[in-house]
């Protein structure tokens, strides 16, 4: 199939797409930003996503860094998925993140997709929505009102819809470097390598005199958002990190999933149980990554 039919505008500047987005709410144009297309083309070439407009960001400049700011890391909203998995300050001071990134489809799509326009897709399926509730990342958006800074947990709504305000634009996120004698670990189950997941965990882990200092631990593919799996977090401060404590961690994280996402690939009861499992073998590689 091929798009509707819809306008294309390419700013030079932040502001003046600013200016636009908010000149096209005002005359009641539905408008997308295209940042770097890999998951928007698809959904129009579809028609599943039918706007009237495309605001087309590739030819702004400012929105592509990638460095080290006031202690974290942070990346321009335009900057590829592809430059970040290259990035040696993300490689090296966010291992979680670069992992998270070299997950997400495919070397092709890495080389075009932007790391802004995959968080302000919210595709609960994708690694690094989960990725940004276990490092509480920040979301930095530009909007007619100025510069205003997101949690991670705020920011994530509901299915592919986040808290950005019509009219803003995502322009950076930021994260913190991984602080000495922290874990890490993601692993996800998809049908074929590259796709979206099925089921996945992603988590850090604290170490502190032989056992559990503390854990942040977050699900996706199995609801409308990443989830944060609280009690298996509970469940795990305090405890030596045994096999025996990771498997009791997987069955409460599983536990708690109150109504799991069912489709054709995966039934609500195989998520659950995928979640379990994927959490007991995270929290291994985390321990181990810890030590």
């Amino acid at each position: 199939m091929k798009p509707a039919p819809f306008e294309y505008h390419a700013p030079t500047s932040l502001a003046d797409a600013v200016t636009l987005l908010a000149r096209l709410e005002n005359e009641g144009c539905d408008a997308k930003i295209l940042a770097g297309g890999q998951s928007l083309m698809p959904m129009l070439a579809m028609r599943v996503a039918r706007p009237d407009a495309l605001v087309d960001l590739r030819q702004v400049p400012g929105l592509d860094h990638i460095r080290l700011q006031d202690g974290r890391i942070a990346i321009g909203a335009m900057a590829s998925k592809r430059a970040a998995e290259l990035s040696e300050l993300v490689r090296e001071r966010q291992p979680l993140f670069h992992a998270a990134t070299r997950l997400v489809g495919h070397q092709q799509i890495r080389n075009r997709g932007s790391v802004g326009g995959s968080f302000a897709h919210a595709d609960p399926a994708s690694e690094y929505p989960a990725v940004a509730l276990v490092l509480d990342m920040e979301m930095v958006a530009t909007g007619p009102d100025g510069e205003r800074v997101i949690p991670a947990a705020e920011f994530f709504v509901t299915y592919m819809t986040t808290a950005l305000e019509p009219g803003e634009v995502l322009t950076e996120v930021r994260m913190p470097v991984l602080p000495p004698g922290t874990g890490w670990a993601i692993r996800e189950i998809t049908r074929r390598s590259g796709d979206l997941a099925l089921a996945g965990v992603a988590l850090t882990l604290r170490l502190k005199a032989g056992r559990c200092a503390d854990a942040r631990i977050a699900a996706f593919g199995i609801d409308a958002t990443a989830v944060r799996l609280s009690e298996a977090e509970d469940a795990l401060r305090g405890a030596v990190p045994t096999t025996e404590s990771f498997a009791r961690a997987g069955a409460v994280a599983a536990a708690s999933l109150a109504d799991p996402m069912s489709c054709i690939h995966a039934s609500a009861e195989y998520r659950r149980h995928l979640v379990g499992t994927l959490l007991e073998r995270a929290l291994a590689d985390a321990a181990a990554r810890a030590h």
